[in-house]
C-alpha cells in the first residue's frame, strides 16, 4: 500500500502566497515523478507542475514565474511553494507521483486526497 499525504492549502487573499507539502509513504522501493495537479469546479483537472528524481521541472504557463515545486528524494516529498496567487488559481491541488513497490514492478501513478486553496480577491 502506497499514500500521499498532502498539507498546506487555506484561504488567501490574491498576492500571498501558500505552501503545499505532499509526503509518499507505504511500501515504496523507488518514485520516478511527482507532481501536483488541481481541479476547479466544473473543470479537467489539469498539470500544474512535476519534478523528477534528477530535479528536472515543467510547469503550466499559468504558473510559471509564480510557482516553484521541489523535491526531498530522501524524505520523499514534494512540494509547491505557490507566490503572487490569484482568484483563478483557486483549485482543489492534487499530489501525484509514480511509484514502485518492487525493483521489477512497472510502478504505478498514486493520488493524494486533495487540498483545497482557495484565493480571495
Amino acid at each position: 500500500q502506497v499514500q500521499l499525504d498532502e498539507s498546506g492549502g487555506g484561504l488567501v487573499q490574491a498576492g500571498g502566497s501558500l505552501r503545499l507539502s505532499c509526503s509518499a509513504s507505504g511500501s515504496i522501493f523507488s518514485i520516478n515523478v511527482m507532481g501536483w495537479y488541481r481541479q476547479a469546479p466544473g473543470k479537467q483537472r489539469d498539470l500544474v507542475a512535476w519534478i523528477t528524481t534528477t530535479g528536472n521541472t515543467n510547469y503550466a504557463d499559468s504558473v510559471k514565474g509564480r510557482f516553484t515545486i521541489s523535491r526531498d528524494n530522501a524524505k520523499n516529498t514534494v512540494d509547491l511553494q505557490m507566490n503572487s496567487l490569484k482568484p483563478e488559481d483557486t483549485a482543489v491541488y492534487y499530489c501525484n507521483a509514480h511509484i514502485s513497490s518492487g525493483r521489477f514492478s512497472p510502478g504505478k501513478n498514486y493520488w493524494g486526497q486533495g487540498t483545497q486553496v482557495t484565493v480571495s480577491s
